[in-house]
């Protein structure tokens, strides 16, 4: 008999949130939501807590004007994730603010299927060290990364030395240069395949996106940088490779379906039935080529990051949340974003970071001096 998984789905008014809702109603008799919070959503959070009578709602950042709303604020989060008996904890918390979340689900005896990169990229070895003392799973929910891990776990990761990770390229990857720093937040917004959040969006165009995910597959997979690498495919249908040791390529290929992939993390280790993303190979020709680094510097800014250990990386999630922030606030350009990045990591961090309050105090210090770039070059 199979048992049913019961989930809390954190950021459940955001796309993968969404999505995750649709997964769970396409499967009752798989998963049942016992959780859900949205961090200002509030008419939309009661909107999706309509499908799952009983599930304990938080709003994360104010009070509540629903009486159905039982928890509040940050500390309410946290309550929510440590105190609702649950085996699985989505984490659809958008940037930094997610971390906590992550430490909350597995400190609680929870598994984590893990949607909020930041987590791995600011501190990824305190995650992973906090999920071996609970006994509990971080299971990746990007696409790229769960198609790199479920080829890992049947291929066996001996077996690889090398994966390909694919970019779509973003809304002005067919743009010429000159025209970049003219572009506007609705320009950037307007994604040529996948439905996502706006910020992700943006991070799509400047391939930060794809920066972040260099840094978090090197540390889910005990990969070097070197060990990693981009292409872009602008048909959005092969979302990773694995490199056996014979120089062989293996692809995860379906229909761009973020369905899918949380169907993945949300069942692992078993196999569900679903069409969500069935992909005939007819349909379109696949193509794939080389990032130019002149329109993506902040692909080969993550890199650099990489090498130089854990406070840069968690200064590289800093400093990009802030440059598109100021971006989407019309006060720098769209080519300013990296120019943020890259000066802010002209600075020194820690090569390692022991313990979340250092790791806080790199991401507080780099949004610092990010913040001050924004002022000097707007």
């Amino acid at each position: 008999m199979i048992s049913i998984r019961r989930v809390i789905i954190i950021g459940a008014t955001g796309s993968i949130g969404r999505q995750a809702i649709d997964v769970v109603a396409r499967h009752p008799d798989r998963f049942s939501v016992v959780g859900l919070s949205a961090h200002s959503d509030e008419d939309g959070l009661v909107a999706a807590s309509c499908h799952f009578p009983g599930a304990a709602l938080c709003l994360s950042s104010r009070s509540p004007r629903s009486g159905a709303i039982a928890f509040s604020g940050i500390g309410g989060l946290s309550a929510l994730v440590r105190d609702t008996d649950a085996d699985i904890v989505l984490n659809a918390a958008s940037g930094a603010a997610g971390l906590s979340v992550s430490f909350d689900a597995l400190s609680s005896g929870k598994d984590l299927a893990l949607a909020n990169k930041e987590t791995v990229v600011m501190a990824g070895r305190l995650a992973f060290a906090a999920a071996r003392r609970a006994s509990r799973l971080i299971l990746p929910v990007d696409s790229e990364h769960s198609a790199i891990f479920n080829m890992i776990e049947r291929f066996g990761r001996e077996t690889v030395r090398g994966v390909v990770i694919t970019a779509s390229g973003g809304a002005f990857r067919d743009e010429p240069l000159e025209s970049l720093p003219g572009k506007k937040p609705t320009d950037a917004l307007a994604h040529p395949t996948w439905s996502m959040g706006a910020k992700i969006t943006v991070d799509s165009a400047t391939m930060a996106n794809k920066g972040l995910e260099v840094i978090e597959a090197a540390r889910l997979f005990g990969l070097t940088g070197a060990e990693i690498d981009v292409v872009l495919h602008p048909e959005s249908r092969v979302h990773s490779f694995i490199r056996a040791r014979d120089g062989s390529l293996y692809a995860q290929m379906s229909r761009p379906d973020m369905r899918l992939p949380i169907l993945n993390a949300l069942a692992w280790p078993e196999s569900v039935d679903e069409s969500v993303a069935d992909m005939d190979p007819c349909d379109v020709p696949l193509r794939f080529s080389r990032p130019d680094p002149e329109r993506y510097p902040l692909l080969r800014t993550a890199y650099d990051a990489l090498a130089s250990g854990e406070g840069s990386t968690d200064a590289y999630n800093a400093a990009n949340e802030v440059a598109v922030a100021a971006f989407m606030d019309g006060a720098i350009r769209f080519t300013d974003i990296a120019r943020v990045v890259s000066r802010t990591l002209e600075r020194a961090y820690p090569p390692t970071l022991e313990g979340l309050e250092a790791v806080l105090a790199v991401d507080a210090d780099a949004r610092r001096v990010a913040r001050s770039i924004v002022k000097e070059i707007s």
